[in-house]
C-alpha cells in the first residue's frame, strides 16, 4: 500500500487549503484513513479520520469546526479542507491507512495505523 499526499503550501491566517492523498497498490484492503500533522519539535498529533465504508468523521479537537475530511470511494483518495488557518497549524501533514477495522477509540493514535504518505508541508503565516 503506497500513499501519496499533495496539496500543501503557503497560506496566509485566515486562509484555506486542501490537502489530498491518493492509495494505491492494494487500496481496496484498506479500512480506515487519517490525517496527523507534525511541528517542529512536538508529537505527531491526530487530525481527523473517518472509514472508507462511510460514519460521521472523527476530528481532533484543535481543528474541530475548520478542518473537514472527505473522500472519494471510487478514486481511492481522501481530502482535508482547511480553512481559518492559524499559524499554529503550521506543520507536515500525513495521510496514514490500517487495513484493521479500528473501533472510534483508537482512531486518533498513531500506532493504529500500518502504512503512511511521505507528508506535505503547510505553513500558515501570521
Amino acid at each position: 500500500v503506497q500513499l501519496q499526499a499533495s496539496g500543501g503550501g503557503l497560506v496566509q491566517a485566515g486562509g484555506s487549503l486542501r490537502l489530498s492523498c491518493a492509495v494505491t497498490g492494494g487500496a481496496s484492503r484498506t479500512n480506515v484513513m487519517a490525517w496527523f500533522r507534525q511541528a517542529p519539535g512536538k508529537e505527531r498529533e491526530f487530525v481527523a479520520a473517518n472509514r472508507w465504508s462511510g460514519g460521521s468523521a472523527r476530528y481532533g479537537d484543535s481543528v474541530k469546526g475548520r478542518f473537514t475530511f472527505s473522500k472519494e470511494n471510487a478514486k481511492k483518495t481522501i481530502y482535508l479542507q482547511m480553512n481559518s488557518l492559524k499559524p499554529e497549524d503550521t506543520a507536515v501533514y500525513y495521510c496514514a491507512t490500517t487495513t484493521r477495522g479500528l473501533i472510534w477509540s483508537t482512531m486518533d493514535i498513531t500506532d493504529s495505523y500500518d502504512y503512511w504518505g511521505q507528508g506535505t508541508l503547510v505553513t500558515v503565516s501570521s
